[in-house]
């Protein structure tokens, strides 16, 4: 069983991609919709909170797990290493791969939660393969609340993320990073507000890539995550908006199941 937690529902966005991409291996998805966000929370709590959900999934019988939320990605992932002696994906280091691979990006943007963005994670890690590049950074604390609202077309979403991007737009940045997963269901909105000339990326479709890779070079582990069993979500506090979206997103039926950690 492949283990995914973010803060909320943004995560399932990877949860999507992953499953797509190993649809035989069963995903156990955790929501922690009871404490989400977690970007305007410090390093601290957000280090304890993606330990707690770390050993949920494992008690869950997770063999892998991979941190579908960009503010534990930053804040807590060397200490998810340091705890925890499972393989562990995050969502930062493959989105970064994937905008230096793209011919032609000279200036980079990046949006994300305030913690993300205070992190300077990717600019620091852009910066060390490339120098040469240039990053802009914005924090747009307002959108993962619109996005567990739903409200991914409402003409206020479309007002705040125009006026989130006017300044990276100025910048004429040539690629833009979602730095949340929760972003991808912003998109389009994204895209329009931003311009066609700038490549949009987000992180699920790379994370599940660098998954599968993973397991191309390891067929033993594969193998063992190979199950018959269904995906099965979680969530810390059951909400029928929450299972409305997840349901959109996954584009099948959803069971949620409370817990708390």
């Amino acid at each position: 069983m492949i283990g995914i937690f973010d803060s909320g529902i943004g995560g399932l966005t990877v949860a999507r991609e992953v499953m797509r991409a190993l649809p035989d291996c069963p995903v156990c998805y955790l929501g922690d919709t009871a404490r989400t966000p977690y970007g305007n929370k410090s390093p601290e709590t957000v280090t304890r909170y993606a330990i707690q959900d770390t050993e949920f999934l494992l008690a869950q019988g997770a063999m892998v797990v991979v941190v579908a939320c960009n503010t534990a990605s930053a804040a807590a992932y060397h200490a998810l290493r340091q705890t925890f002696d499972i393989p562990l994906f995050e969502v930062i280091t493959p989105v970064v791969e994937t905008v230096l691979s793209l011919p032609k990006i000279q200036r980079i943007g990046v949006i994300g939660t305030r913690a993300t963005v205070a992190s300077g994670i990717y600019e620091r890690m852009i910066r060390e393969r490339d120098p040469q590049k240039s990053v802009f950074s914005k924090a747009c604390p307002l959108l993962v609340p619109l996005v567990e609202e739903g409200w991914m077309n409402k003409p206020e979403t479309r007002m705040i993320v125009k006026k989130y991007l006017h300044s990276l737009k100025v910048r004429q940045v040539d690629a833009l990073i979602l730095g949340c997963t929760h972003y991808p269901l912003l998109k389009d909105v994204v895209q329009q507000k931003i311009g066609k000339r700038v490549r949009v990326i987000d992180s699920s479709q790379a994370v599940a890539n660098s998954l599968v890779r993973f397991l191309e070079d390891r067929p033993e582990l594969h193998d063992k995550l190979r199950s018959s069993d269904p995906s099965c979500l979680y969530v810390t506090d059951v909400t029928e908006q929450f299972a409305k979206i997840a349901q959109s997103i996954l584009q099948r039926n959803v069971s949620l199941t409370h817990v708390e950690l």
